[in-house]
């Protein structure tokens, strides 16, 4: 039996002052056209890491993650399963779990140079950009920072913007 294989992503969160011009900075950079997609995130109680049940149009995936809360380029390693039924899903594990928050966004998807680029319009919260750089055997984890630092510099962030937490952490404070 084959077992999951947990992937690995140097990413950076930073909030937007100016979405347009995130966008427009984004659509310079990306490879081909970005793809507009709403996502729901139910984040559920967990003792490590986190693990959201992301809903987004007709497909659906359960997340398990563990990544350091800080402000700036970070590792994350990932796990990532197909659901088939993600309302029953949904509330088996809010029953065993319990929910920790429930995060509404849209998301533009630009990709470049392996590099997803994300432009996040999160419902109560605001608006974000995401850079996640997945690594491989030709990217290792010091080329993915130096890739990821240089972008971000491009698209003008300031280092107060930088937000060390996920969105859940975020949406549970409000």
């Amino acid at each position: 039996m084959k077992g999951l294989a947990v992937l690995r992503n140097v990413e950076i969160k930073a909030r937007l002052r100016d979405q347009a011009a995130a966008r427009e900075t984004a659509r310079r950079m990306a490879d081909g056209e970005p793809r507009l997609i709403p996502q729901t995130d139910t984040y559920f109680s967990v003792p490590v890491g986190r693990l959201k049940l992301r809903e987004s149009g007709d497909s659906a995936e359960l997340i398990y993650y563990v990544r350091g809360d800080e402000a700036g380029p970070r590792a994350s390693d990932y796990d990532r399963v197909p659901v088939a039924n993600p309302s029953e899903l949904r509330e088996v594990l809010t029953r065993a779990l319990g929910v920790k928050a429930v995060v509404n966004k849209k998301r533009t998807l630009f990709m470049s140079g392996g590099v997803r680029i994300h432009v996040d319009e999160v419902r109560g919260l605001g608006a974000f950009l995401e850079l996640e750089a997945v690594l491989t055997p030709d990217r290792p984890e010091t080329d993915a920072l130096e890739t990821v630092k240089r972008m971000l510099s491009q698209f003008g962030v300031d280092a107060s913007d930088l937000i060390p937490f996920s969105y859940c952490d975020l949406a549970a404070t409000r």
